[in-house]
């Protein structure tokens, strides 16, 4: 709860409204969302500007608007940056918060799988206190901000997924909510647009581990040499985990059903041992299990406890790795979200894995995003990978996809086994005369693409949301 003058003190803005009025409600940047007591921040983004809505949102109940622009008839707080502003008042809150009775904070990056660590880590976390995790991924200067206003004084753990498109932005996002556990996943080839290279997007990410509080964890996959050497940048005690010996998780007995759903072991150095079998399909869920188990039992969690609920714990976020069998034989992964080089191989050998050797596989691929100067080189190898694992069908959505199929014809795929179509309409009407009962599709692209909005269509959830 925050009163007017508050908020003007804290973000350095100008009051236009009484001092004493009161946000007792949630904090939003959709007006459609405001209510009772809210505070409606005014963002001004690619499509929308959200001074736009400050009426609306009082008149549907909101207390006051923060805004970076003059505004007639609302009460709102001016200040020069709504964006920052927000940040502003977000490490206030959980300044309080924290005053108040303990409260853990737990950050997750990488360049895959933070969004399902996040909800795996929740879930676990649900159990045994009230948690607050975002839904989807919003884990920007924005989304990170809103998470922690959306805390109450009964929350007792804070997931916070934290993604980084340019140096010093995790730094940012840790001044915000400096962290109890800082885990980081793997370092890949994702908005290589805007870091140039591996090596910069490492240094990027080991930005978490110097923003944990004093005497926090830092959880470090020991799996990829660039995370594990991020030990030397924190202050923090290190804590590891993944397949390799001297972990201090580590998983072991790895196996995989005919569905595509992992189970494995996981051994302590000092002799413990739990068994895992996830619902989640794909073997490189493995690492997003192994972190969550990890950061799980750095908060206090117990191992046997935390396994268990881990192997209970399901898909929450869309568009990631949802399996849909559809009542005509076809079956649907959509794991359309977004996409890097990295990303994209794991979900095709998860497509390969899940058809098996009997049913036709069908990858549906469109174009992965900033990704600089080589990004035909990526996708020429990504069209490679396509027809070493023997995908049946290959189609290639967009202009910018387009060296996925050159590489697949450069290395042997000829005739119908490649399509190209131009947009997300023309292969929507392929598939349509495509597809046949057996078949597993994969939908897979950057957000950017939209192509999302096809896998809606394939699995049916567009009709229903």
């Amino acid at each position: 709860m925050f009163t007017a003058q508050e908020i003007a003190d804290i973000t350095g803005g100008e009051l236009h409204c009484s001092p004493e009025v009161v946000v007792s409600g949630a904090v939003t940047i959709d007006s459609r969302a405001a209510g009772e007591g809210s505070l409606f921040a005014a963002v001004i983004g690619e499509n929308n500007d959200g001074h736009d809505y400050a009426a609306a949102a009082i008149a549907a109940g909101a207390a006051l608007v923060l805004a970076q622009q003059p505004l007639s008839d609302v009460p709102y707080v001016l200040v020069v940056d709504t964006q920052k502003a927000l940040g502003d008042l977000a490490r206030e809150h959980l300044k309080r918060l924290r005053a108040a009775r303990p409260v853990k904070v737990i950050g997750i990056t990488g360049s895959a799988g933070k969004t399902t660590t996040k909800d795996l880590i929740g879930q676990i976390l649900s159990m045994y206190g009230s948690t607050v995790v975002p839904a989807g991924s919003f884990n920007n200067e924005l989304g990170l901000p809103l998470t922690v206003l959306s805390a109450t004084s009964q929350t007792e753990y804070l997931v916070a997924e934290m993604g980084a498109s340019a140096p010093q932005d995790l730094t940012y996002l840790t001044d915000i909510a400096p962290l109890d556990v800082a885990v980081v996943l793997i370092v890949g080839r994702a908005h290589l647009g805007g870091f140039g290279s591996v090596e910069a997007v490492a240094q990027a990410k080991g930005e978490l581990v110097e923003g944990l509080v004093p005497g926090g964890i830092a959880v470090l996959n020991a799996d990829d040499h660039r995370v594990i050497d991020m030990r030397h940048r924190t202050q923090g005690r290190v804590m590891t985990f993944g397949a390799v010996r001297d972990t201090d998780i580590q998983a072991v007995d790895t196996a995989t059903d005919v569905l595509g759903r992992p189970s494995f072991a996981v051994v302590t150095p000092e002799g413990r041992r739990a068994q895992v079998t996830l619902t989640l399909v794909g073997e490189h869920h493995v690492t997003n299990a192994l972190a969550a188990l990890s950061a799980v039992t750095a908060v206090g969690i117990d191992l046997e406890e935390a396994a268990q609920h881990l192997s209970n714990a399901t898909v929450l976020s869309p568009h990631r790795m949802d399996v849909v069998d559809r009542a005509d034989g076809i079956t649907v992964i959509d794991d359309s979200y977004n996409a890097n080089p990295d990303s994209m191989r794991a979900a095709l050998r998860a497509l390969a894995m899940v058809a098996g050797r009997s049913r036709r596989t069908v990858a549906v691929l469109g174009e992965m995003r900033e990704l600089g100067p080589e990004s035909r080189q990526h996708h020429d190898e990504i069209g490679r990978l396509v027809v070493r694992l023997n995908v049946s069908l290959l189609v290639v959505v967009g202009a910018g996809a387009q060296g996925i199929a050159d590489g697949a014809m450069q290395e042997g795929s000829w005739g119908d086994e490649v399509a190209e179509v131009a947009t997300i309409d023309d292969a929507r009407v392929y598939l349509q005369n495509a597809l046949i009962p057996g078949d597993v599709v994969l939908v897979k692209a950057s957000h950017g693409s939209g192509l999302w909005r096809l896998a809606d269509e394939l699995t049916g959830k567009a009709s229903r949301s």
